[in-house]
Order: C-alpha cells, then structure tokens, then sequence
C-alpha cells in the first residue's frame, strides 16, 4: 500500500504531526497550502469577521490551493488540518473536490487542544463519494512515531 500524508497547517502544528507520521507510514507529503497564507489576524476565531471566521460561517466556500494533489499513486490518503468550529477547515473541501479519490482509503487526522473531528469524516465523504473516507482521529500535538504507525496501520 502507497500512502500520501496531505496536510494543512495555519500555524505549523499540523505539519510536524503530519511529518511524523509519513515518517511512521513511509509516506509522501503533500502540503495543502492556500494561495494566501494565513495571518494571526485571519485566525483570530473570536472575531466574527476575520477570515477564518468569515470562510467557516459559509459551508460553499472553497479557498484557493497553490497546488493540486496527484491522487492516483496511492491507496490511501491520510488528510491532516487542525480543528477549526469543530469541523475540518474550508480549504480541506477545497483539496477534497481538487482530485479524484475514487476507490482510495482517505483518513482523517486533526490537531486540537480539546475538540475532536466532528463530523469531518462525514463531510469528507460527501465530497469525495467515490473513496471510502473514515472517521479520523484527534491526536495531541506531540503525538509519538510510534503511535501514530500504530494507529495508520489498520489502514496499511
């Protein structure tokens, strides 16, 4: 089995996890990079107009990736971000309408101080109805190689 470790990170969290665990996997990485980073001020979740607050509040909106993924070597596809509103960030819809994920084992995985994925799994899947794309997982930040393997290896 190929695996890709695709991942968005904000503000950098999200991508050590995802180092490790393509590490733990033999993955490659591929970074979900929006066409305009985001600052602090756009991630500030407690004001209702910053950009991040603005994308979240609108269930269509799609930001802009710098690139587009190339899907068909692997077999599975884990898909990291961290929590925003309790759900997978906007750009994630974006990568998963960006490429073709039919018949490919996609599997979330989220960094969060408490909130768990939600029903990201579940809106993953309606975007992507030709994968089979599970539940995901939570992990603290300075989640281990080791657990990580163990945990990607149900899907290995």
């Amino acid at each position: 089995m190929k695996a890709l470790v695709a991942y968005f990170s904000a503000s950098g969290v999200t991508k050590k996890l995802a180092e490790r665990l393509a590490a733990a996997v033999g993955g490659d990485l591929f970074e979900i990079a929006p066409v305009t980073p985001y600052t602090s001020a756009d991630l500030d979740w407690r004001n209702e107009n910053s950009r991040s607050s603005v994308e979240m509040k609108d269930r269509a909106c799609r930001p802009a990736m710098k690139a587009k993924p190339d899907t068909a070597p692997y077999d599975v596809i884990f898909v990291g971000f961290p929590v925003w509103w309790y759900r997978e960030p906007s750009i994630i819809d974006t990568f998963m309408e960006s490429a073709d994920f039919t018949g490919k084992t996609v599997v979330p995985f989220a960094t969060s101080g408490t909130s768990g994925v939600g029903d990201s799994g579940k809106n993953m899947q309606e975007l992507a109805p030709g994968a089979k794309v599970h539940e995901g997982k939570r992990f603290d930040s300075r989640a281990k190689e080791d657990e990580l393997k163990q945990w990607a290896a149900q899907w290995l």
